[in-house]
């Protein structure tokens, strides 16, 4: 198995706003339980704000990758060889890819919180997927690893 000239890997994290969400989840979840005392009401605190943050991490998780002569964006791992042209889409592209203009056959790596994206077109005659849209802050640098790979 060759590798790709230059490997892409971005990790799509949860942005800062949603930590600071999970230490709320927890302080309300703690003011629920005062009226038990403090000892439940800090338990509250903990467990509320760690519970929160799991979910935060688990969906900033995703992670996008060119390795291998393959694109993995998420749990689809797709050759490069199966792939045509990429197109860099700016945030009123991207909005515009997500809503009115989207496929319901294509493949959505999405996260609203980050504004720009790459489309992807699949040429695969097997596979129904027309296009991938994948949510990236470096559509740039994942357009040109993919133009790479399939180069390689």
């Amino acid at each position: 198995m060759q590798l790709s000239a230059t490997p892409y890997e971005e990790r799509l994290t949860a942005p800062r706003s949603w930590w600071l969400m999970s230490v709320l989840v927890g302080v309300s979840l703690a003011l629920i339980v005062l009226p038990f005392g403090t000892l439940p009401m800090l338990g509250a605190l903990a467990a509320g704000t760690a519970a929160a943050a799991v979910v935060a991490s688990s969906y900033g998780s995703v992670r996008i990758r060119v390795v291998g002569g393959s694109l993995i964006a998420g749990e689809a791992k797709i050759p490069v060889t199966a792939l045509g042209e990429t197109e860099i889409l700016d945030p009123e592209e991207a909005r515009a890819w997500r809503t009115h203009k989207a496929d319901t056959r294509a493949f959505l790596l999405l996260r609203a919180y980050i504004p720009t994206a790459l489309r992807v077109e699949v040429t695969d005659p097997e596979d129904p997927t027309p296009y991938l849209y994948l949510s990236t802050r470096e559509p740039e640098a994942l357009a040109e690893a993919i133009k790479a790979a399939k180069a390689a």
